[in-house]
Order: structure tokens, then C-alpha cells, then sequence
């Protein structure tokens, strides 16, 4: 059990202390995500930078994801009695709205070249896997130097296809539940996050011209 999203990366950042000399850059997926990776690329020294991927929801239980897209892939795990006409229609939908966030995120700054970095995908907790799988086959096009995905829980199988994907190097998990239901459950306070405040969370971390000189201290206040 977590108390909240910031004791979670404190743990995380702990676990992650090997790659604070190595050129990192922490991909945090929102909203919840970039809480965590805030903590996490200041603990490292690192710049963050934003995952723009999304689940697609079951149309009968939109928290139960039946695959994921980023703005150039997609990956769809479950279309049992789903039709084509749906999948279509949410696909397009989300990539507008990750078209929008990607203005809201970039409106003075360029996404970090991820190429021989080591990526650290990070997010506050994860189910079926599909919204780090997509977005980790993305960063591998991107030719980087190791794709690192690190979460406070995950349900174990999850954490066992994850590691067995060829663009994912290494699986940092706090939590890897054997009996899971939600997220949420393992966490005392796991208040929703804003849009406006995964917005700020970036936009400061990005006005930060010298990442190195941060320090784990100023989030422990």
C-alpha cells in the first residue's frame, strides 16, 4: 500500500539510483504518470517529457482497456464481440484528443530526442499493460539506448508480458500483485489529476534549464 502518488515514486526513484550518471530521459504517461515522473527526473537529474498514449475503453466498461494508440501506433488486444465501426470511431477520437494535448504540452518546447537515451517509461500504477506496451514500441523506433518501464503495481501476468516484449529492456515494479482489482486500491490517496495540473507539472519541469542541479530534497518538503 502506497500512501500516495509521491511516496510511490520516492520508491521507485530508490529502485532506479543505478541510472542517475547515464543520460535518461523519464517518459511519464498522464495524467497520473507525470506526478511520479516529476519526482523521479528530479531524483535523477533528468528531463521529463510527456507519453502521448491512451487506452481504448470497452464499450461497455470504458475502464477496462481492449488496446491503446499513440498518435502513430496502435495495438488491440481484445475485440471479442467488439466491431470494427467502434474501434474505428474511438481510434479517431483519441487521437484528437491526444493531437490537443500534445499543443496543450509543446506550446513552447519540443519533445526530448529520446535516440541513445535510456527511457524510463513511467506511470502510477497499470492493468492490462497495453497503454505502456504502445507506448514502448514507439520509443524503440526512436532507437534508444533501453526502454525501462517502472510502476508502483501492476497485476503479475501483466508484469510477465511486459517483460517479455522486445522493446522493453527492464521491468521496475514495486507491487507485482497477484490478486488485483484496481489501481486505486493500493493506494491510500489516489486523487485524480487534472488536466491543468499534468499541464503545469510539465511546463515547470521543463522551465528547469539545468535538470542536474535538482534535487530529490525538493520534493520531500
Amino acid at each position: 500500500m502506497f500512501l500516495d502518488r509521491k511516496d510511490a515514486a520516492l520508491q521507485l526513484a530508490r529502485e532506479l539510483d543505478e541510472y542517475r550518471q547515464q543520460p535518461v530521459v523519464v517518459l511519464a504517461i498522464p495524467r497520473g504518470g507525470l506526478s511520479l515522473g516529476a519526482i523521479i527526473a528530479d531524483y535523477l537529474g533528468a528531463p521529463l517529457d510527456v507519453a502521448l498514449s491512451k487506452k481504448i475503453g470497452h464499450p461497455l466498461n470504458k475502464e477496462y482497456a481492449i488496446g491503446a494508440i499513440s498518435l502513430e501506433e496502435a495495438i488491440i488486444s481484445d475485440t471479442h464481440g467488439i466491431s470494427a465501426q467502434y474501434i474505428e470511431a474511438e481510434t479517431r477520437r483519441i487521437r484528437n484528443k491526444l493531437r490537443q494535448r500534445h499543443d496543450e504540452y509543446y506550446t513552447d518546447k519540443m519533445a526530448e530526442d529520446l535516440e541513445d537515451k535510456v527511457v524510463i517509461i513511467v506511470d502510477d500504477g497499470i492493468a492490462t499493460g497495453n497503454t505502456v506496451k504502445v507506448t514502448a514500441e514507439f520509443v524503440h523506433k526512436k532507437r534508444p539506448r533501453m526502454v525501462i518501464v517502472a510502476i508502483p503495481v501492476a497485476p503479475a501476468d501483466t508484469v510477465l508480458r511486459l517483460q517479455a516484449s522486445p522493446c522493453i529492456d527492464r521491468v521496475v515494479c514495486l507491487t507485482p500483485a497477484k490478486h488485483f482489482r484496481a489501481v486505486g486500491l493500493f493506494y491510500r490517496n489516489f486523487k485524480q489529476v487534472t488536466d491543468e495540473e499534468a499541464i503545469k507539472i510539465l511546463r515547470d519541469q521543463k522551465n528547469d534549464k539545468d535538470p542536474s542541479k535538482r534535487n530529490l530534497k525538493n520534493n520531500q518538503n
